[in-house]
């Protein structure tokens, strides 16, 4: 069966290949792996009808690695025995559409859940302010017993996550955040802060339940294991201290959960001001960026891009070896997420290293380093950057294990 035509022949101008590079090719040959499967099953059942392609929205991988959707309009062709040989018609480009339609989509999101979050805040503050005034009535306590009761919730959550045995480790630091970071967070602000870290190596948790983890009632526990009050009192505690909270989970693999409250003093800005100064910039050099998360892929591209440098995307990391497969050019640098379906962060440099013996690394992980570490995930001592960063964290990062490949 022939599916070269005219309109493959054609697509050459759109995805940047020589026309002597399709032949013997298909158009499925031209598409990612999961996409490829989809379409198929799309075409064939269309034109087993004899009936005119319209309007098939279609992923294809140009030859610098960049993803293209094209849109399909065509008639199938058939012998004189029935049998298909291919279709002419016609492919337009609607690759930034689609990019706008998902931004636009990302973007009601966190309208949606910022929205939810406030009423959540509301009315988890409420509660968390009760308690700690009895606390504070009963006790004495003040900042201590904010820190207390967090703990005690998270701790009991982690505790709870983990099957036989397994680890809960609690960690601080200080992070600041720019400007930059936070046009691209809702609700964060610039300035230093504390922060907390409990993390498990629990059975983790979906989307889906992230995405509602901190509504006041709701639980994955049975119904005389927890009320659903814990995360969301931990949630106004932090919010009424006008702090944040960030949490990393893959099931199977554990969760991370951040807190961050401001810093007290008069340093917090000029720290700021001192850490954003200089951001170190690119020299024109290509990353591949390897991420699960869409809006971590797309904040850590447009960073990369503002700070001159190449950046091939992929949101999965078979995606992102064929990628670096098909790249013609040069690969400087992989910053990878650790935890990811299909494999690991130092699973996918490993096979790369095979094309690109020189390849350094960058590894991310909403978990922190020492979890990292003891998970047996990664080795100590290599380059690592924990999220969220900032643009000054990634940019100091990027060129340090740039500078270090090349001498």
């Amino acid at each position: 069966m022939l599916l070269n035509l005219v309109s493959f022949f054609l697509d050459h101008i759109i995805l940047g290949y020589d026309a002597h590079e399709l032949i013997g090719k298909t158009p499925f040959d031209l598409m990612p792996e999961e996409e490829c499967a989809k379409i198929k099953t799309s075409f064939f059942k269309i034109t087993s009808r004899s009936q005119p392609i319209r309007d098939l929205e279609n992923w294809n991988l140009a030859k610098d690695g960049t993803r293209v959707c094209l849109l399909t309009n065509g008639i199938p062709i058939f012998d004189k025995d029935g049998e298909l040989q291919g279709y002419r018609g016609v492919d337009k480009d609607i690759t930034r559409q689609k990019q706008n339609e998902a931004e636009k989509a990302l973007i009601n999101d966190q309208l949606r859940q910022a929205q939810k979050m406030e009423s959540v805040g509301r009315l988890a503050g409420g509660v968390a302010h009760d308690y700690n005034n009895a606390l504070t009535t009963i006790m004495g306590y003040t900042e201590l017993a904010i820190i207390d009761q967090i703990l005690a919730n998270l701790c009991v959550n982690a505790r709870d996550a983990i099957e036989d045995v397994g680890k809960i480790t609690i960690e601080t630091a200080t992070k600041v955040f720019d400007s930059d970071y936070c046009a691209d967070h809702k609700g964060f602000v610039p300035g230093e802060f504390v922060m907390l870290t409990i993390s498990d190596n629990g059975f983790g948790m979906d989307k889906e339940i992230l995405n509602n983890i901190f509504e006041p009632f709701f639980t994955t526990k049975d119904v005389d294991k927890g009320t659903g009050l814990g995360l969301s009192t931990v949630y106004g505690i932090v919010k009424q201290n006008n702090g944040f909270i960030n949490i990393y989970s893959e099931p199977g693999k554990g969760t991370a959960i951040k807190i961050y409250l401001p810093r007290q003093g008069e340093e917090a800005v000029e720290t700021q001001k001192e850490k954003t100064a200089e951001i170190p910039q690119g020299q024109g050099e290509t990353i591949l960026l390897v991420e699960d998360d869409l809006s971590i892929l797309k904040l850590a591209q447009k960073i990369l891009e503002g700070l001159n440098y190449t950046v091939l995307i992929a949101g999965t990391p078979k995606e992102g070896i064929k990628l670096a497969e098909d790249h013609t050019g040069e690969i400087h640098l992989l910053v990878t997420d650790v935890i990811m379906p299909e494999m690991n962060g130092l699973e996918i440099s490993k096979q790369l290293k095979s094309l690109y013996p020189d390849l350094n690394c960058v590894f991310m992980s909403g978990y922190t380093a020492n979890v990292i570490v003891r998970h047996g995930v990664l080795d100590e001592g290599v380059h690592f950057i924990q999220k969220p960063f900032s643009k000054s964290d990634l940019a100091t990062i990027i060129r340090k294990a740039l500078d270090e490949g090349e001498s």
